[in-house]
């Protein structure tokens, strides 16, 4: 996972928009938003969201959802499964690192496929991991995959990094997930590209 980047000038805020329950118009146009700003990676797995996945609006906070509170910061796109994973969790994994916090990357750190919070002591980090199963082992083990698999593509192109997921995202960007891990992995700033 990443730090999700919020805009001031994000089309949500300017066109006013809110979240309503049961109204699927008004609600898919924010989703759509939300993944055109996540330029079409789930916020918590930082897998890519194709037209086949089923995208939620995620309420980070849900005790905010249906309030005057709720809003824009609060919402996120992610996959179906890591939402419902989440929704009955919240109340057990608190205090919780939000995942805007500007120091979001230096208390979570990857590591060889794996986030880990830098502290022990760090309870909001490692609340965050529980809460969101960063720590899933079904996961870890699919971001390691990728990696392995981009590494051995990279190598049989006998192309460098840069070179390969620029091809890569002009063919299909959809093929394309785990832009943090891509960053550590091999220096290429997906998240720069995709711009």
């Amino acid at each position: 996972m990443r730090r999700v980047l919020k805009y001031p000038n994000s089309k949500i805020l300017t066109g006013n928009l809110n979240y309503i329950p049961g109204n699927r118009n008004n609600n898919k146009k924010i989703a759509d938003i939300l993944l055109t700003e996540q330029k079409q990676f789930c916020a918590y797995t930082d897998e890519c969201i194709t037209r086949t996945d089923a995208g939620d609006i995620e309420h980070f906070n849900p005790t905010l959802k249906g309030t005057l509170a709720d809003n824009y910061n609060n919402w996120f796109l992610v996959k179906h499964q890591w939402n419902s994973e989440k929704s009955n969790r919240w109340n057990k994994f608190q205090p919780v690192l939000h995942p805007t916090a500007t120091d979001f990357e230096e208390r979570i750190i990857y590591v060889s496929g794996d986030y880990i919070a830098t502290s022990l002591l760090d309870v909001e980090a490692n609340n965050l991991i529980k809460l969101l199963h960063l720590d899933d082992a079904a996961l870890a083990i699919n971001r390691k995959k990728y990696i392995n698999r981009k590494r051995v593509e990279i190598a049989a192109f006998n192309e460098g990094g840069i070179l390969f997921f620029a091809t890569l995202i002009n063919e299909d960007p959809t093929r394309i997930s785990y832009s943090r891990p891509i960053k550590e992995e091999f220096n290429v700033d997906i998240w720069q590209m995709l711009e």
